[in-house]
């Protein structure tokens, strides 16, 4: 249990040293985000093929396959609703573009509910992977998904201080959404835990949430600025080092 605590705060720890990242060096050119970026989703990729999706197979049992892709179309279906409901990072800051200087505190409050929203999920696919047991494909997933929380950090500190947001209330805004990540990761261990049964169907709806998010959110993003074929090779560099960490480990 404590390895999943100090996992968790791992986790929501990484978007606030994100966003220390985001107050020291606001000038950050696009092509290093979208490369960092690239290399986070690579691993997040890797993290969920290999941490999630194929160990929900395998305890799946007889018909571990169709629950598997059962709990894949469901998480992405779920991470599809929240986006009607909530925009994430990419479509609020491309809405807001150079308006954003006069945006009132309850836009920036939304742009920070969206954040918050979507790291609920990301969280649960972490607190899952500790839940079935597997401490090593638990910290593979729980590693992609904090390397992708430190760009996220970065890039949610220029709106809000563009916004008016003083700095002090906009690190403790960016620390909030990285606080409700350590909460879901504590909700999916339980869920897992309390209930076994579920766990290959968690394992795959928890995939199916890191695989809508870097194919929705991540790879459109580090694509959007000119330096796409450099976010490919970083896309494969970090989907590579966690696919060799994963059998040198295994």
């Amino acid at each position: 249990m404590e390895l999943v605590l100090l996992t968790a705060v791992g986790v929501g720890g990484a978007t606030v040293i994100g966003a220390v990242i985001g107050f020291l060096f606001r000038g950050l050119s696009h092509r290093f985000s979208d490369i960092v970026l690239s290399f986070a989703a690579g691993v997040m990729l890797a993290a969920a093929v290999l941490g999630l999706i194929l160990p929900s197979v395998e305890h799946g049992g007889k018909y571990g396959v169709l629950i598997t892709v059962a709990g894949i179309f469901v998480g992405a279906l779920c991470l599809n609703l929240i986006d009607r409901l909530v925009p994430h990072l990419h479509r609020f800051v491309g809405a807001e573009g150079e308006a954003h200087r006069n945006a009132k505190l309850s836009k920036v409050l939304l742009f920070v509910t969206a954040i918050a929203i979507h790291n609920l999920p990301e969280g649960i696919a972490a607190g899952v992977g500790f839940g079935s047991g597997d401490t090593g494909a638990a910290l593979l997933i729980a590693g992609g998904i904090a390397l992708q929380n430190i760009p996220e950090g970065m890039v949610i500190i220029a709106p809000m201080l563009a916004a008016g947001v003083k700095p002090r209330r906009t690190f403790a805004l960016a620390a909030l959404t990285g606080v409700i990540e350590v909460v879901g990761t504590l909700i999916g261990y339980f869920a897992v835990r309390i209930a076994a049964v579920i766990l290959p169907f968690a394992l795959a709806f928890a995939g199916g949430t890191m695989l809508y998010v870097i194919s929705d959110e991540m790879i459109p993003e580090t694509h959007a600025h000119g330096h796409q074929r450099g976010a490919t090779y970083a896309l494969l560099v970090g989907f590579c080092l966690m696919l060799v960490s994963d059998i040198l480990l295994g």
